[in-house]
């Protein structure tokens, strides 16, 4: 492979033209010889620029709509001969097969062509063929070729020939060949991703999973690990799409616990009112919502501030200047929201590592997702659990119906369940968590953990009796047995929502019964591992 090659003849032909008429005129200055396709070819000869078709080099015109254009011989010779094979050089001189020492391309919008909901033609049509064709022909020819196919890398190219007298080096292209072969996968992986969907495949063979950089981390999870953060470019607004106004970078960590915060948040729609959760290590140690965010915020602080200290915040609406003001008494690692006013900025301008991240939007938490988690040797794709309960899908189970004020904590609880960590329990009074017991391996040691918080939490706010006192319990599966219930109405609750389906139901409704429990099953469970 040759260390130092001359770029003499390049193929421009992109989708994206950002930045194609710079790039044609830095390319022409250097006495390159431009070969383009379409509209590539007729915005750079629109900006006076000496452009070569290549239908004129091919010998062929553009035809079936495009479709076929650059897939002839003439072109892909040119990208594939190997220039020191001198079989390859006489297959040239025979076939008068030019050289192409760079190919720029990006490819047909099919990404976004289905993010914006088109039919199924109309993706079809935006499949590119040709343009994946030649880069991986210029990526596998790397020894002589440069690919570009990323608009962010036209910079790099022009600096690479400025400091090699119109060359570039082997590694270099090394570099663009790897990042051209990623594109050509992770746009393989959306075709065949959409297709599984769109023809109703829920478990295709075959499945690819792509992303693109978003950030190095420092590490991981713990500093020995590395770590980087990709996004998929869905649009589903989260902390993978919101603009960071301020504070240091985030960690794998901070990541992690900012999506399970934001989706969590992201329970309460506006007609809901404003409400606050409260996020440390992906699960939530409060969440409430009230008649204004501060108070939201201040409700959900109650039901756990030791675990709050150095938590994560999502908020449901956009951050204002009291509420900000509320926010910064403490330590805070991360506040994510709507949006944020010009008080709230000002305020945390003041906290130069709290980081304030705002989506524009909340996330639907009804919208259809998948999820993926690996495994030793595989992975796991699922549904992201959407579902959802109304009280009209509630049913009744004990003698005492919940009133109305326990079905609309019942309801709340259920909401917040669905995003801790199993075995869950959630004790809610007055649209505000008062105790949560998270990832136990039994569901009477939740009962008892979050009773335990509440407790000590009444003690620290001064309180006679405990926070769970006339609260409401949700479990995010079955009772198995009726400890765990009695448990919760020890710690005072007075009614409880749980999925349902054990083989004692009976038991558990005989022991609510006797402890003048009510008690709603909702038939679906909440698992969360």
């Amino acid at each position: 492979m040759t260390q130092v090659t001359p770029i003499r003849r390049a193929l421009l032909s992109v989708s994206d033209k950002s930045g194609l008429i710079e790039l044609g005129r830095a390319l022409a200055g250097q006495g390159v010889e431009l070969l383009s396709t379409g509209g590539s070819a007729k915005a750079l000869r629109d900006a006076g620029l000496n452009v070569r078709d290549v239908a004129d080099v091919t010998g062929f015109p553009e035809m079936m709509d495009g479709r076929v254009k650059t897939l002839h011989p003439k072109v892909h010779g040119g990208l594939l001969a190997l220039r020191d094979n001198d079989d390859h050089l006489a297959a040239m001189e025979e076939h008068d097969i030019g050289a192409i020492d760079l190919l720029v391309v990006n490819l047909y919008p099919f990404e976004a062509t289905v993010a914006a909901g088109a039919d199924y033609d109309t993706c079809i049509e935006n499949i590119d063929i040709g343009g994946p064709a030649m880069i991986r022909a210029a990526a596998k020819n790397h020894g002589f070729v440069t690919t570009v196919v990323d608009v962010e890398d036209y910079e790099a190219l022009l600096a690479e020939m400025a400091q090699h007298d119109g060359a570039t080096c082997l590694k270099f292209r090394k570099d663009m060949a790897q990042k051209a072969y990623a594109r050509t996968a992770a746009y393989d992986a959306a075709v065949s991703t959409w297709l599984a969907s769109a023809i109703g495949v829920d478990a295709p063979r075959r499945r690819a999973v792509a992303g693109t950089l978003a950030q190095e981390l420092r590490y991981g999870e713990n500093p020995h690990q590395q770590a980087a953060f990709y996004t998929d470019g869905s649009a589903r607004p989260g902390v993978a799409t919101a603009r960071q106004l301020q504070g240091k970078e985030l960690s794998y960590n901070n990541i992690n616990d900012t999506d399970a915060a934001f989706e969590l948040a992201s329970e309460f729609a506006a007609d809901d009112g404003p409400a606050c959760a409260i996020i440390k290590h992906a699960n939530p140690c409060g969440v409430a919502r009230a008649g204004t965010l501060k108070e939201a915020y201040k409700r959900a602080f109650d039901c756990d501030r030791t675990s709050a200290f150095g938590g994560i915040i999502a908020l449901n609406q956009p951050l204002d200047g009291a509420t900000a003001e509320e926010i910064a008494q403490i330590f805070t690692e991360v506040v994510i929201a709507p949006g944020a006013d010009d008080d709230a900025v000002s305020i945390f301008a003041k906290k130069k590592n709290l980081r304030l991240l705002v989506t524009e939007a909340m996330a639907d938490p009804r919208a259809a997702a998948q999820t993926i988690r690996q495994v030793s040797g595989g992975y796991l794709f699922q549904d992201k659990d959407n579902g959802h309960v109304s009280a009209e899908d509630l049913r009744v189970v004990t003698k005492r119906a919940p009133t109305d004020a326990e079905m609309a904590d019942l309801l709340f609880a259920w909401r917040v369940a669905k995003h801790v960590k199993s075995n869950a329990i959630v004790y809610v009074k007055d649209g505000a968590t008062v105790g949560v017991g998270a990832g136990q391996m039994s569901r009477v040691d939740s009962c008892r953990i979050a009773a335990r918080k509440s407790q000590d939490m009444a003690e620290a706010l001064g309180l006679d009796a405990p926070l769970t006192q006339g609260s409401v319990v949700a479990s995010d599966a079955f009772f198995p047995f009726s400890d765990g219930l009695l448990t919760a109405a020890e710690a005072g609750a007075t009614a409880v929502i749980q999925p349902g389906g054990s083989m004692r139901d009976d038991d558990v409704i005989a022991a609510a019964d006797e402890a003048g429990l009510a008690m709603v099953l909702t038939g679906m469970r909440h698992f969360r591992h």
